[in-house]
């Protein structure tokens, strides 16, 4: 049937417009039709195939469909792994008891006067390897329980908790936005972690400085939800230290990878731009184990390794019954693989559907600011359809057509920032996360509008204007 529509191929529309339909699509699919956002990104990577297939006279059209398969198998070899160990940690950690002690212990260091910055910290480091959502389940009845026994700040616990978990999640590797994007650019996972951490600061406290004013304009007190009682929050926050893991086994499955991941882009770095002889005396054997133990597939499952026997000590499981942990964070993890990997297919097909030069053809000469570009096109895009994740991917296969043989003007790594500041802004009642942290803590839709929406989105203009104000001074970085 195909070939039959070949003689109407003058009616397909310019690669910006197939862009621009296939965005249209997947706002539709997802957010009208309520469509997995699987699916979605897959069909989605079909259509502009085809689209760009049929501006080619005499294309063969199941080679198009073939190059989409092709790039979701790519995607999933590449972080498909990362994702899964990322997730195995993650589940260990809640279900062990570890990241309660990090949150516990954050807070006794830093005295309950302070509980609103711990929370901000612990979301921001729980954030990596734990899926959002998972940690909003864990830190919502915490905020509950501090608010119950201060007798205030409800709203500033649950933001304060909020602006931690959506930087990290947005910015920093591996969560799997940031992972997505940093391998889609290019950009060494050590860089874009270290990077991610320290322009990831600012945004995160002054996103708490935000929720302060929102909670003196919004003072709401702590509600039980349907079914809870106040015994029972109370059991629960009461919990004994004994029955926790200890701080820095709570925390090494987080901090190993991490640090590894870091030392290995640091020493790589360090390397490339050292004298020659400087290299000749750096003991190769050395520089190998650290770039394989930094490598993330190997840094992650030393992590996890670590997050499950501290699981298993923890909970008393049997030899027997230690596979059956590997469940859960799998079938959690299986789901964000195909998403992910389903936004690679529709990336590729964007880059071969000639964008990019149809972009660079438009701007006449003219000097795109592509940091300021990809912070919006990514946080239109989250606001129509709701899913930041679906927002990163659609957001770095654009920018990642866009970029020719000048690239962006400035360092990749400003993108990758860019991209995933813009993705959490225009949060609103078509996320997932919105009725996640509305259900869990009790606000209602208006609190939520009102506190949640507008400390996250105004997150999102601050790691805005700080990434335009460094890549303006640093444009280009020696990494």
């Amino acid at each position: 049937m195909l070939p039959v529509l070949l003689p109407f191929a003058t009616l397909v529309p310019s690669p910006l417009g197939i862009v621009a339909l296939s965005i249209v699509f997947i706002v539709v699919a997802i957010a009208v039709l309520r469509l997995h956002a699987f699916f979605a990104l897959m069909l989605a990577a079909a259509l502009v195939s085809l689209l760009a297939a049929a501006r080619v006279p005499g294309a063969d059209f199941s080679k198009a469909i073939e190059a989409v398969m092709t790039e979701f198998g790519n995607t999933a070899g590449k972080i498909g792994f990362a994702i899964a160990l990322a997730a195995v940690i993650g589940v260990s950690l809640m279900e062990s008891g570890a990241a309660d002690k990090i949150v516990r212990r954050m807070i006794a260091i830093l005295g309950e006067g302070r509980a609103a910055l711990a929370m901000c910290l612990c979301g921001f480091v729980l954030a990596a390897p734990v899926f959002a959502d998972t940690v909003f389940m864990l830190m919502l009845p915490l905020a509950r329980s501090l608010a119950r026994r201060t007798g205030k700040d409800y709203v500033l616990y649950v933001c304060a908790m909020g602006a931690g978990v959506v930087v990290t999640n947005g910015i920093v590797p591996p969560a799997p936005g940031p992972l997505f994007v940093a391998d889609k650019l290019g950009i060494n996972l050590g860089t874009a972690i270290v990077v991610g951490v320290l322009l990831g600061i600012l945004p995160a406290l002054g996103g708490l400085a935000i929720a302060r004013w929102v909670n003196r304009k919004l003072p709401v007190p702590p509600r039980l939800l349907e079914g809870e009682s106040a015994e029972v929050l109370a059991l629960q926050a009461a919990r004994p230290e004994s029955e926790l893991p200890s701080f820095w086994l709570s925390f090494a499955p987080v901090a190993l990878p991490l640090l590894l991941i870091a030392l290995a882009a640091t020493v790589d770095v360090s390397l490339k731009h050292a004298s020659a002889e400087t290299r000749a005396s750096f003991p190769a054997w050395l520089a190998q184990a650290i770039q394989f133990l930094g490598n993330k597939n190997v840094a992650l499952f030393l992590g996890a390794i670590i997050a499950v026997a501290v699981h298993v000590r923890q909970r008393k499981i049997a030899g027997a019954k230690f596979g059956s942990l590997l469940g859960r964070p799998l079938e959690l993890a299986g789901v964000m693989i195909l998403i992910v990997s389903a936004g690679g297919a529709f990336g590729a097909s964007i880059q071969n559907a000639g964008v990019g030069e149809q972009v660079r053809s438009l701007a006449g000469g003219h000097a795109l600011n592509n940091v300021l570009l990809a912070w919006a096109v990514t946080a239109l895009i989250r606001g129509a359809q709701g899913s930041a994740t679906v927002a990163t991917i659609a957001g770095v296969g654009i920018m990642a057509s866009i970029a020719g043989k000048e690239g962006y003007g400035v360092h990749p790594i400003y993108i990758f920032l860019a991209i995933g500041f813009g993705s959490k802004c225009l949060l609103w009642m078509n996320d997932a996360g919105f009725w996640i942290v509305s259900r869990m803590s009790g606000l209602t839709q208006g609190e939520m509008l009102r506190s949640w929406s507008v400390v996250i989105s105004l997150i999102s203009v601050l790691g805005l204007i700080e990434v335009l104000i460094v890549s303006s001074i640093w444009p280009q970085l020696p990494f």
